[in-house]
């Protein structure tokens, strides 16, 4: 009955949450005149977007919050979860937490200026980095991580000591990064974050943590709310705000369950995003050439002619395919 619980409740509370907070937030998002600007070097059709309502991730970003740190308290007061692991899945809901506020910062900024460049991309790092940095420590200094890696695969555990510090930064920012490059098409990222949502549910009862079973479920729920304004056509973006909050939840939970190689196969789809983008960089600073269309890979299968349903669809397939692919050799 527990179970059913902390895994059905959050669900459902932050399903029916941001879907309310969205029927009352997209009108005074539009009031506000705080639509998305489109860039003339994009699909020539996403020009038809631009004006749509972004920053809607501000209202999973509050309900997936309000909601994992009150049930991690009430786990907590009532001795189901151990200090430890209440501490860091408290940690971790604040860390997605001060994501979302640099993705904020980006979206009021891109506003202010009225184009779609806010910070710059120095500025987002070093503010990811910084808030990465303490959130590493703090992880280790509450005993709610440590300095060895598991290897799902081998079923073995290295010991990194130091080295742990600068690939659990990589990890967390590298991730965060890659979760906002997929946010580029209606209803991609919120469709596949709520995929890796279900595995990292699955996981988390299959391995008796309770608090980030909590936090996943939330995160699934909250995923499923803003996709009923958001898959296409979308009435509502969630903008940076959402997309680093998002990147922010999913890497610090893997970090924080001490099995963050996973996320190499959940995240999948969020790797390929980020890896087009590199590759397509490097390739044209060398040679003058690109290798895609156009990066983040989903707009190179739009210019192929893939609908924006047909690419969301594919890419959930990947996620789930992968994500059993983790679970089963976890």
């Amino acid at each position: 009955m527990e179970k059913y619980i902390i895994t059905v409740l959050p669900m459902i509370i932050s399903l029916l949450g941001t879907s309310f907070v969205l029927c009352f937030l997209i009108p005074v998002l539009k009031s506000k005149k705080m639509g998305q600007k489109i860039l003339d070097i994009g699909p020539r059709w996403h020009k038809d977007k631009e004006g749509t309502p972004t920053m809607g991730g501000i209202a999973f970003l509050v309900v997936i919050t309000v909601t994992a740190v009150s049930f991690l308290t009430g786990l907590y007061l009532n001795g189901t979860a151990s200090r430890t692991a209440f501490l860091g899945m408290l940690l971790t809901s604040l860390y997605a937490l001060m994501n979302g506020f640099i993705g904020v910062t980006d979206d009021l900024k891109k506003f202010k200026k009225k184009q779609n460049e806010g910070l710059t991309a120095k500025e987002k790092y070093l503010l990811q980095l910084l808030i990465s940095l303490a959130y590493v420590i703090l992880l280790i200094r509450l005993g709610a991580a440590d300095t060895s890696l598991y290897i799902p695969f081998l079923g073995r555990t290295f010991e990194l000591g130091v080295l742990w510090y600068p690939f659990a930064l990589l990890f967390l920012t590298g991730f965060g990064n890659a979760v906002n490059l997929t946010d580029g098409i209606d209803g991609l990222c919120g469709s596949v974050s709520a995929a890796a949502a279900v595995f990292f549910t699955a996981y988390c009862l299959m391995e008796g943590a309770v608090g980030g079973t909590v936090i996943s479920s939330a995160l699934f729920g909250g995923c499923l709310g803003f996709l009923v304004y958001n898959i296409h056509p979308a009435r509502v973006f969630m903008g940076d705000t959402g997309s680093l909050f998002l990147g922010g939840l999913i890497s610090g939970t893997a970090l924080a369950l001490k099995n963050p190689l996973l996320l190499f196969f959940v995240g999948i789809v969020y790797l390929l995003e980020a890896a087009s983008v590199v590759i397509q960089v490097i390739f044209f600073k060398f040679t003058g050439k690109r290798v895609f269309l156009m990066a983040p890979l989903h707009h190179h299968f739009e210019k192929k002619g893939l609908s924006e349903g047909k690419i969301t669809l594919l890419a959930v397939l990947l996620t789930v395919l992968f994500s059993l692919i983790a679970f089963f050799f976890r």
